[in-house]
């Protein structure tokens, strides 16, 4: 529901997106911030079953931004910074964080393109291909095994969708998240690439 409790989940997030890029096209680091955690929360919906993509994964960068938002002020600024300094491979470094915030926004995208395009899946259904096609290929053979239990947890279809729609058209402001969101996480793994750092994986 929107913050103004009108609309659904993704009303705000919409909005927001307007502000995303900068007058001369680059990525502002807290406006995209600021969507991935108006979206994010919806994992909590998912309970136990999401354990392995936390809400709370894009911290680490809002901290870095605070620190000094004038500096950081574009969302790549932090992530050179670390690629100059060699430090961007490390576990706890933004990159890290940027790099882990883009695919849980990756395959929450798919998740939602999956509710769209197969009414008839159940929740199970959506959650382990649009995992399938995002986070897996990342995991390690402990973490897949892991999310494949508890993908079989998911909350029933029916009422995650009444606890994300609100009273708006959460078919329609879906799709135009599904539609508009994505390329900047396009161009996250682009920059990533770009440094070397797009195929980091876990255990």
């Amino acid at each position: 529901m929107g913050a103004d409790g009108l609309g659904t989940v993704f009303t705000p997030s919409l909005e927001g997106m307007k502000h995303v890029k900068s007058d001369h096209g680059e990525m502002l680091t807290k406006p995209f911030l600021d969507v991935c955690k108006l979206i994010l929360p919806v994992i909590d919906k998912f309970g136990a079953a999401m354990t392995l993509v936390k809400s709370d994964i894009g911290t680490r960068l809002e901290n870095k931004y605070l620190s000094d938002p004038s500096k950081y002020n574009h969302l790549y600024t932090m992530i050179q910074e670390e690629v100059d300094a060699k430090t961007a491979k490390g576990s706890s470094s933004c990159t890290n964080c940027l790099l882990w915030l883009t695919r849980a926004m990756d395959f929450l995208v798919e998740l939602f393109l999956n509710l769209l395009a197969h009414p008839d899946w159940t929740m199970s259904q959506a959650c382990t291909d649009s995992y399938g096609k995002t986070l897996k290929k990342f995991h390690g053979w402990v973490a897949s095994s892991y999310s494949t239990v508890v993908m079989k947890l998911v909350p029933d279809r029916k009422k995650f969708m009444e606890v994300i729609s609100g009273p708006g058209n959460v078919s329609a402001d879906m799709e135009q998240f599904c539609t508009t969101f994505p390329p900047f996480l396009e161009e996250n793994h682009k920059f990533l690439a770009s440094v070397g750092l797009d195929d980091m994986k876990t255990l």
